[in-house]
């Protein structure tokens, strides 16, 4: 599992790649979509953004792999997210979107895990690393939300 300090230095150097190219790289990393996402601290209340990979689309919505490489522990992003689903989202560099994010039901899991580990198949290396089962999370323009529900809440 990469420790914390890893997946920082990752994400810093991902960072300096955009700022050196003006944002015209680091926004596709294996033929996935790289987002860069902003939660809210659920203890700090601060602003947190951080860039993740986002393997499969459903519908308007970009899903995203709360995998931690495969660590037993949620991502500090997913924690984040799950206590307040309003985020903003940066796509290839574009304005900011607010969106909602939503935990993808089972059945939702059900259909996009097997799309999303036949693509990526780094992901099932993941889910055989640790027993939690990994959360995909869907990110939804605000826009698209009915009646001020999470997209896909029942």
């Amino acid at each position: 599992m990469p420790s914390t300090r890893s997946m920082k230095l990752m994400e810093s150097a991902h960072r300096f790649l955009q700022r050196l190219t003006g944002g015209k790289a680091g926004w596709n990393i294996a033929g996935m979509p790289v987002i860069e996402l902003t939660t809210t601290g659920r203890k700090s209340g601060e602003r947190r953004t951080t860039m993740l990979t986002s393997p499969a689309r459903d519908g308007d919505a970009y899903v995203v792999v709360a995998s931690r490489g495969g660590d037993d522990r949620n991502p500090a992003w997913f924690l984040n997210l799950r206590d307040d689903p309003q985020v903003e989202v940066v796509i290839e560099g574009h304005p900011r979107v607010p969106m909602l994010a939503n935990l993808a039901d089972s059945e939702q899991r059900a259909r996009l895990w097997p799309l999303i580990t036949g693509r990526y198949a780094n992901y099932a290396g993941y889910q055989k690393k640790t027993d939690r089962e990994i959360p995909l999370v869907l990110l939804r323009p605000l826009s698209s939300a009915a009646d001020g529900q999470l997209p896909g809440a029942d």
